[in-house]
């Protein structure tokens, strides 16, 4: 990257890291049942609400009880479930227009990542009915407070319960672009380990591979502080204490709970902290070839890792130690390398593969571009690539 571009860029994280203390971040209060979201439904006067949610977890009957609830309070509800994987502007559109019809004041967002995204970027446009999605790429550009957003995941991956993000995907160009802006935060967010348990394990598998990244990334960052970097040390923990014992026994309700939770803390750590290249490279693949984005992660996270090489090492032997994978005896550069291969380890017993077939070698210049506009200058990470430099990841990432 030539000189005054990294200047730029690093200029850009200084100004956002100073700021930090002066933003508006908060944190949603969590909830334990559903008789708590009909509380803070009734609380705040809502009369109609619409839950977001996709045809798999509708069909298996997740929704059943927090609808009932509902309905048994008097408030209307209507259930939108045409989500899907890697959310669309068609997907908001439709969520937007059954909102309007049904004269909605709430929104409860009720699944993983992708159901959270479209809940929020449904809420940003009720806020801003005049202003596109495309519009509000980018990082505050909503600037409006949204309905009462409530966050019920069923994943214990996507932290979305904890952001301040929605990735949307423009149905027309298939290009996926993140929204950012403190209002998309929810406000309230459900934790019920009793919804993750009937996960097929392939998805128990990636969505906490997705968690643990979204640790990683914020911890090897350049924009950390002592909260996130606690919530980060927490997540890895706990993440690799619980993540296979879930994969193992689906109905382990205490290792369910400490995933949530994992998750919950991974969420609040890169809302503040930001990711980096493995999420701009996910986005780029789940954009162009609808790659699941847990498995994207998943998949390209040692890479990126290895490619940064001595400049994180310490970092990785940091959390290493914290999650009790070896002790602080061994060098940093071997802890390190510890660290990156049991991540690989996890993959291997969890079934992940060590590449992603997808991915067309004629696509890789331009999907490149597109992780390095999406990366640069915002997330904070510890060397600065051009999208020359990032084009070796895609080629490791489709030869395994």
């Amino acid at each position: 990257m030539n000189l005054l571009k990294k200047i730029y860029c690093r200029t850009f994280q200084t100004a956002f890291k100073l700021a930090l203390p002066l933003l508006p971040y908060r944190e949603p209060k969590i909830l334990k049942t559903n008789d708590d979201v009909v509380e803070i439904l009734k609380l705040n006067k809502i009369d109609s609400v619409l839950l977001v949610t996709d045809k798999g977890i509708n069909n298996l009957g997740l929704t059943k009880m927090l609808e009932q609830k509902i309905g048994e309070s008097g408030i209307k509800l209507t259930v939108y479930d045409g989500v899907v994987a890697n959310p669309t502007t068609d997907n908001v559109a439709e969520a937007l227009k059954q909102y309007k019809d049904n004269n909605c004041n709430a929104i409860i967002a009720f699944g993983g990542g992708s159901a959270m995204d479209c809940a929020k970027a449904t809420g940003a446009r009720v806020s801003c009915p005049k202003k596109s999605l495309a519009k509000m790429k980018g990082i505050l550009k909503v600037m409006k407070r949204l309905p009462l957003l409530i966050a019920v995941p069923t994943t214990a991956g996507t932290g979305s319960e904890t952001t301040l993000a929605s990735v949307i995907t423009d149905s027309q160009t298939r290009h996926k672009y993140a929204i950012n802006d403190f209002p998309l935060i929810p406000r309230y967010a459900l934790l019920d380990p009793g919804l993750t348990i009937g996960l097929p394990p392939h998805i128990t598998a990636t969505t906490g591979m997705d968690a643990l990244t979204h640790a990683i990334e914020a911890y090897i960052g350049n924009s950390t502080t002592k909260q996130t970097r606690k919530c980060a040390l927490f997540a890895v923990k706990t993440i690799f204490e619980n993540l296979q014992e879930c994969y193992n026994n689906p109905s382990n309700i205490v290792a369910r709970e400490k995933m949530l939770l994992a998750s919950y803390n991974a969420g609040v750590a890169f809302t503040k902290s930001y990711v980096g290249y493995v999420h701009a490279v996910a986005h780029s693949l789940g954009g162009k070839y609808n790659v699941p984005h847990g498995l994207a992660n998943a998949v390209i996270l040692p890479y990126v890792l290895r490619k940064f090489g001595r400049k994180i090492y310490t970092k990785l032997w940091e959390m290493g130690v914290y999650a009790g994978l070896f002790n602080n005896t061994v060098s940093k550069e071997v802890g390190a390398k510890i660290f990156i291969e049991h991540i690989e380890s996890m993959n291997k017993y969890m079934n992940i593969p060590t590449y992603i077939k997808e991915i067309d070698e004629s696509d890789i210049p331009a999907l490149a571009i597109t992780a390095e506009h999406e990366a640069n200058p915002l997330y904070p990470v510890p060397v600065l690539y051009t999208a020359k430099e990032l084009e070796q990841i895609y080629y490791e990432v489709k030869n395994g």
